[in-house]
């Protein structure tokens, strides 16, 4: 907010032109009244997108299958000579959580199990009633099946 600015906390109508409005949010990890405690795991469903320089595609696929040996809820993977998309169940505390594993996973696996120097170009965690809606409302990923690593 601008030095000076004032906020009303009257309704929607009772600013003047050119007055802000202060911004409130949750902060991570808040609960509201009725949900899980914040120390109670629950099940995120992970979508990670990497990609960047081509890589032969028997060493692209040997690293994830090494990947999912080293990382066991490693749902599939679908690769590409320039990208993959990797899809796993993680269970954590909450979505701030599970982003951050899941941000990790790439960079942290990448020496052990040989994956390319690509960087994560896409993420997204939802929790397990959301991506059981979606499948549900069919416009959410399938299910996993077959599970393992196959090409695009």
């Amino acid at each position: 907010m601008r030095p000076g600015a004032t906020v009303s906390r009257g309704g929607a109508g009772s600013r003047t032109a050119g007055e802000e409005r202060a911004l409130t949010s949750v902060a991570a990890g808040e609960r509201f009244d009725g949900e899980q405690p914040a120390d109670t795991a629950r099940l995120w469903h992970v979508t990670l997108s990497v990609s960047g320089r081509q890589a032969p595609l028997p060493e692209v696929r040997r690293a994830l299958e090494q990947l999912a040996h080293d990382h066991p809820f490693l749902l599939t993977s679908r690769y590409a000579v320039d990208h993959a998309e990797i899809r796993y169940w993680e269970e954590a505390r909450d979505l701030h959580d599970a982003a951050a594993v899941a941000l990790r996973l790439w960079g942290e696996h990448r020496q052990t199990a040989g994956l390319p120097p690509w960087e994560i170009v896409g993420l997204e965690v939802i929790d397990r009633a959301t991506y059981h809606q979606r499948v549900a409302e069919g416009y959410g990923p399938p299910p996993a099946s077959p599970v393992g690593i196959h090409p695009f």
